[in-house]
């Protein structure tokens, strides 16, 4: 599972930020690597904080583009 580089309180609100043409890049805060391109897995809001939403999101070019699910 990976984080946003901003912490999305919410899943909608994430879905905004990609709406609005905002750049949100993805990392790995434990072991491996996220892709460049290609399907990512994602969680939030960021630990320490309880988990409350999870998704799949699509990269591109390093930039999440979008929520699939």
């Amino acid at each position: 599972m990976a984080y946003t580089d901003y912490d999305f309180t919410s899943k909608k609100s994430l879905k905004e930020a990609i709406k609005a043409g905002k750049h949100i890049t993805v990392y790995s805060p434990g072991i491996g690597t996220v892709p460049t391109n290609g399907r990512v897995f994602l969680e939030g809001p960021h630990y320490p904080k309880a988990h409350t939403w999870y998704a799949q999101g699509l990269m591109s070019n390093g930039r999440l583009v979008k929520i699939t699910k």
